[in-house]
């Protein structure tokens, strides 16, 4: 079922679900290369006000990844925890982010969501949010992390540094890292995403970094994020692996997971 909506006497229509969700995204490089992106701000305006419109319930009995064909996907459904989801199923997406919003909604009310709010729905209601918006929902909940170091307690600012280089080579990625430790960014990970998808540069580049955080005891940890196969085979030739990051395929996905932690779904 196409979905539609008109500004100023022009009409946007989007032939799906999968449409609205990459449209209603922020500008992004990747979206554009891809061939999903919003050909304009007025679009993507458009697809924010449609996805606003949608309910919940509309998204989980639509996933936009075939559980059929995905096991990830099936995985979230046969997992949801559908009577807590009830009460929620009846919201839009943007009703549902002013609850989000809501002064009195708190950290109980948001951790009894914790297994009713599926990647697809988080990233949806994040879509609809400022950077501010995404900072205040989520300070709304408190999860303390704990590796080389201990991340998410009350008050603490933790920064990704991502020393990434275009052609993988470790004495830049190296040389970035300094430069980035000297700012005071990169304790809650120092994260390389490669250029190359290949168990050969991801192992050397945890080596380079585990020997540098290692040297100067550096309260972090490391992260190469290729393909979570990738990087388990990279585990087995005996690679210094702090994290794992699993990677699903599919733009839409990758949204939905980065936007789930936000919402304590993962």
């Amino acid at each position: 079922m196409p979905y539609s909506t008109t500004i100023r006497a022009e009409r946007f229509v989007f032939a799906d679900l999968r449409e609205v969700f990459a449209k209603a995204n922020e500008e992004k490089s990747g979206d554009r290369l891809a061939g999903i992106a919003a050909s304009s701000e007025r679009e993507r305006v458009a697809a924010k006000l449609v996805l606003a419109e949608v309910r919940l319930s509309e998204i989980v009995a639509q996933p936009l990844i075939d559980p059929d064909d995905d096991e990830v996907s099936r995985l979230i459904l046969d997992t949801v925890d559908h009577e807590t989801f009830h009460s929620l199923s009846s919201m839009t997406v943007g009703e549902f982010r002013e609850y989000l919003l809501d002064d009195a909604v708190g950290e109980a009310e948001l951790r009894q969501l914790h297994w009713a709010i599926t990647p697809e729905v988080a990233a949806a209601v994040a879509k609809l949010m400022s950077n501010k918006d995404v900072v205040l929902v989520a300070s709304k909940i408190r999860t303390v992390t704990r590796c080389r170091n201990t991340m998410g307690e009350q008050g603490v600012l933790g920064i990704r540094l991502q020393p990434n280089h275009p052609s993988d080579d470790l004495g830049g990625i190296l040389f970035s890292t300094v430069d980035g430790l000297l700012f005071g960014c990169g304790d809650a990970v120092i994260g390389v995403n490669p250029a190359t998808e290949s168990v050969e540069t991801v192992t050397t580049v945890l080596h380079g970094l585990t020997r540098l955080i290692d040297t100067y005891d550096i309260p972090t940890q490391a992260c190469c994020l290729a393909h979570i196969s990738t990087q388990l085979a990279s585990l087995d030739r005996g690679a210094p692996v702090d994290l794992l990051d699993i990677r699903v395929v599919g733009r839409i996905r990758q949204h939905a997971r980065d936007h789930a932690t936000l919402l304590g779904h993962l």
